[in-house]
């Protein structure tokens, strides 16, 4: 079957709420730096008075890495939970206004649209604070059948995997996604997310995954010990998987060889928001084109080298013409 989107995404649909701190703003509010909590709404609501001037955004993991593919000049599709309010409307708004594909039906009578706090130190790492509300929401019924089918990749978010309800979801789109003969691709997204599910995770890649997205802190987390005993073990479990490093680039683990990609030239890092999400996006574009796993790399640092330069988890530049200009 051709496939109608290169990507189609299961993930939390969410409006990210972003702002500027020092380090000590972090200490006083008791929260670990360079991480993802889930937070109740009361707490959500606290926290946001006490933020800085902030910036809001559409937002979610998922939902920044279709942002990305379409701006790459891809064809994306997403699936998330989002409320009949404000911020549902504001989330369905803007991502349809950049191409991606997006008709979940929205939550009525359940809880608000979901947002994340994220506050970003001088340094450009950012701690969010999630309070998922109708994201929380998703469930098996929301997965359409045609959106798995018809796409190349399908694409779920790690954060997901908190959720009983999600996971029922993403055996789902996996089931229909293997019946098609497509790839499925999973994020861990976070390592406090991997080590709260750590068993669960590995037998949901060893069985379910053909490829995994991970950052060096998760894929420590998933195997408890150090970088490169985490890598060999990985690529004897997945038959394909992407680490990012920083700085240093990333490793592309395929068929019991590794080899590494440096990272694209950047001046300055200013917010490592939607860092990951951006490389997943340039690697699943490419991917779903059929281009080398080095391009596919080298597409994934270049988009994410464009988001970590400004503020905000999405493009604010064609990334398209960005590969044009690298060659790729």
């Amino acid at each position: 079957m051709t496939a109608r989107f290169d990507v189609t995404a299961v993930g939390n649909a969410i409006v990210d709420v972003i702002a500027r701190c020092e380090d000590s703003f972090l200490t006083v509010e008791g929260l670990t730096k360079g991480s993802m909590q889930l937070v109740s709404q009361d707490f959500g609501a606290s926290l946001y008075t006490r933020m800085g001037q902030a910036v809001e955004t559409s937002g979610g993991s998922a939902g920044n890495t279709m942002a990305g593919i379409a701006s790459l000049g891809g064809r994306a599709a997403f699936i998330g939970k989002v409320a009949d309010d404000q911020l549902g409307e504001i989330f369905a708004h803007d991502i349809q206004a950049i191409g991606v594909h997006f008709d979940v039906a929205p939550l009525i009578g359940g809880p608000s649209s979901g947002r994340s706090l994220i506050n970003v130190t001088p340094d450009g790492q950012r701690t969010m604070c999630t309070f998922l509300g109708a994201a929380n929401e998703l469930v098996a019924d929301d997965i359409e059948p045609a959106l798995i089918e018809q796409a190349a990749v399908v694409y779920l978010e790690g954060y997901l995997f908190d959720l009983a309800e999600a996971r029922r979801a993403f055996a789902k789109a996996s089931g229909l996604a293997r019946a098609n003969g497509r790839t499925i691709a999973f994020t861990l997204s976070d390592s406090f997310m991997v080590d709260r599910h750590r068993g669960a995770l590995r037998e949901f890649l060893r069985t379910q995954v053909d490829l995994v997205f991970a950052n060096e802190d998760e894929v420590k987390s998933l195997y408890e010990t150090d970088f490169d005993s985490a890598v060999r073990t990985l690529g004897g479990e997945v038959k394909l998987a992407a680490v990012t490093r920083g700085a240093a680039g990333s490793m592309v683990i395929a068929a019991g060889e590794t080899f590494s990609v440096p990272a694209a030239p950047i001046e300055k890092v200013v917010d490592t928001t939607g860092a990951g999400d951006q490389y997943a996006a340039g690697f699943l574009f490419g991917l779903a084109q059929g281009r080398p796993l080095e391009i596919c790399a080298k597409l994934g640092g270049v988009a994410a080298a464009e988001v970590i330069s400004h503020v905000g988890p999405r493009p604010q530049v064609s990334l398209k013409d960005l590969a044009a200009a690298s060659g790729l």
